[in-house]
């Protein structure tokens, strides 16, 4: 499995707005992704934290190339002042 842990800093005021851009593709309509956890941080509401784990790194990167993400990538550039990667890890576990 391949995980993913990042952080979004959107543009002053715009937190709530990126965090659902960022949540509609949760649903599971997204082949090979096991996890997609999207949240606020608790003291800074325009930072969002994004968590992901999937089947494998490829899975990741094809689903980049999702019409629903594509779009969603669109949307949520313009609000986006800063993005880091923090980790990747290779899942052992959990629910």
């Amino acid at each position: 499995m391949h995980g993913l842990i990042g952080k979004f800093i959107a543009k002053e005021g715009e937190g709530a707005a990126l965090a659902a851009i960022l949540s509609e593709n949760a649903g599971g309509m997204m082949p090979g992704c096991r996890s997609y956890i999207v949240a606020q941080d608790a003291t800074e509401p325009d930072h969002i934290w994004v968590t992901e784990v999937w089947d494998s790194a490829e899975a990741h990167r094809a689903s980049l190339g999702l019409p629903s993400v594509q779009d969603a990538i669109a949307r949520a550039r313009p609000i986006i002042a800063g993005m880091e990667r923090l980790a990747e890890t290779a899942p052992v576990g959990g629910i």
